[in-house]
């Protein structure tokens, strides 16, 4: 049986911590040990730091019994997504093409965190250059926790599956499209996917220029809101970060809802979700109701429109990003990898253009929605987590056409395409078996993370979705 340490959040474990009740040794040992037990079956994680994560936890302890608290995160381990630079330690991009770098440098986002105080442990797995469904790793597929059938989703698949069985407390996922919600759903955790320049992408491998979001994955709220107080902020290393006031995200954790507008839309987000998915979102809105908050009809009507605009960004951007390597290192891409970015050269200056523009009337679509209302609740995915391929179906047999159909029903790219935040928290269970995961989303105005916080908490604070473990662990 794991230490039981690992089942408690970032928050609790701070405030022990800080009180000097435990080590920060032992809870680095207690999520190692559940790593090691768990990975084998998982493979979530592509590299575990055992020795530089003791290291680090030992430095902790002396500094907190020195009086020198850094704060919340400090003694909390941290894994993120195997996307971002970490000095002297193995980056790989879940791919074999760069499956022995090892940066000279530190991404702002892990940087931010160490200097909090995190613990990292190790880097966790993901789709190839984060592209795709979580399948196609250079290191294979990581597994969903609540059936090691199923997929954890993509591409922060390794972020998404070693929170939810309590490998580590808090995980950074990229977002392009969804992929940080995407897992955030298929695993039932908390993922954030804040505002296009809210956070430094410095050291953190492009997929898409224009699309890419870094944020936190966590089981908690308020271990979100933790993390993006540490690495949210303007950093001069990436020209694309706003110059935007960074509130403090604890005010918003009241378990108040009263008098928050919440947008339900009337069309798209919910016509292609599952009964089970949108019965439990419902009911999450109707409780929402039921504690203060008021319900709003809203339309945004080009919706549907952001899925496939949104993948011709996407890949237009990453071939355009992988051209020297395509040409230099062909073989070494997974093939359907290949075969995306091989077709993105296809595109159009006039297809790319067409997409823009898209973008900017989703933009002031969502705008005008948001005249009506405080946030917008929407599925976190339309449905259930999906089976993994079965192990005799080759790579090369998964076409990328076979995905299509998600991006045009997808309730999160419009999130990529407008830059507006976004949360999923978890809202229910599909009745099974198996038994899995489902999420409500919020989004929320541009910087305006503050709002999402406050009513993710307050569901969370009203429901125990976020306390149920899966049978793996």
């Amino acid at each position: 049986m794991p230490n039981e340490l690992v089942f408690k959040s970032a928050a609790d474990l701070g405030r022990l911590l800080r009180s000097r009740e435990i080590s920060v040794v032992e809870v680095v040992e207690a999520f190692l040990e559940n790593t090691e037990a768990l990975n084998p079956q998982l493979n979530a994680f592509i590299t575990v730091t055992r020795d530089h994560a003791i290291a680090r936890a030992r430095e902790a302890d002396r500094e907190i019994a020195g009086g020198r608290y850094r704060g919340p995160l400090h003694g909390i381990p941290y894994a993120p997504k195997d996307l971002l630079a970490t000095k002297d330690i193995l980056t790989t991009n879940g791919s074999k093409v760069t499956s022995d770098w090892v940066p000279d440098f530190e991404s702002t986002i892990t940087d931010r965190l160490n200097r909090a105080g995190a613990i990292l442990v190790g880097k966790l797995n993901l789709s190839e250059f984060a592209m795709g469904s979580g399948v196609h790793s250079g290191f294979g597929p990581a597994r969903n926790p609540w059936d090691l059938e199923y997929s954890p989703s993509g591409s922060s698949s390794g972020s998404g599956a070693a929170v939810a069985a309590h490998m580590v407390p808090l995980s950074i996922g990229t977002d392009t499209g969804g992929s940080i919600r995407g897992p955030a759903a298929a695993n039932g955790i908390v993922g954030l996917k804040q505002t296009y320049g809210r956070v430094s992408r410095f050291g953190v491998t492009s997929l898409s220029w224009t699309l890419d979001h870094a944020g936190p994955m966590t089981k908690t709220v308020g271990d979100a809101a933790s993390m993006l107080q540490v690495i949210a902020g303007r950093d001069p290393s990436d020209p694309t970060t706003a110059d935007e006031a960074v509130p403090d995200y604890s005010r918003a954790l009241t378990g108040d809802v009263r008098n928050l507008r919440i947008g339900v839309p009337i069309n798209y987000f919910f016509e292609n979700a599952s009964e089970e998915v949108e019965r439990a979102v419902r009911a999450a809105i109707e409780q929402l109701e039921g504690m203060g908050a008021t319900i709003v009809d809203i339309s945004v009507p080009n919706a549907e429109l952001s899925g496939s605009a949104g993948w011709i960004v996407a890949m237009a951007e990453a071939a355009c990003f992988h051209e020297k390597r395509l040409k230099e290192q062909p073989d070494s891409f997974d093939p359907v990898v290949r075969e995306r970015l091989e077709a993105a050269k296809f595109y159009t200056a006039t297809d790319y253009i067409k997409s823009l523009r898209i973008r900017t009337l989703l933009q002031k679509e969502m705008e005008q929605a948001f005249r009506r209302c405080d946030v917008i609740a929407v599925p976190g995915s339309g449905s259930v987590a999906s089976k993994l391929p079965a192990p005799e179906v080759a790579v090369s047999d998964v076409r990328p056409g076979m995905e299509v159909p998600f991006y045009r029903v997808s309730t999160t790219f419009i999130g990529n395409m407008t830059g507006l935040p976004a949360m999923t928290i978890p809202c229910g269970f599909a009745p099974g078996p198996p038994k899995l995961p489902i999420t409500i989303q919020f989004y929320g105005r541009p910087f305006d993370e503050f709002t999402l916080f406050r009513v993710g908490h307050a569901y969370e604070l009203a429901t125990d979705w976020h306390k149920q473990r899966p049978p793996i662990v």
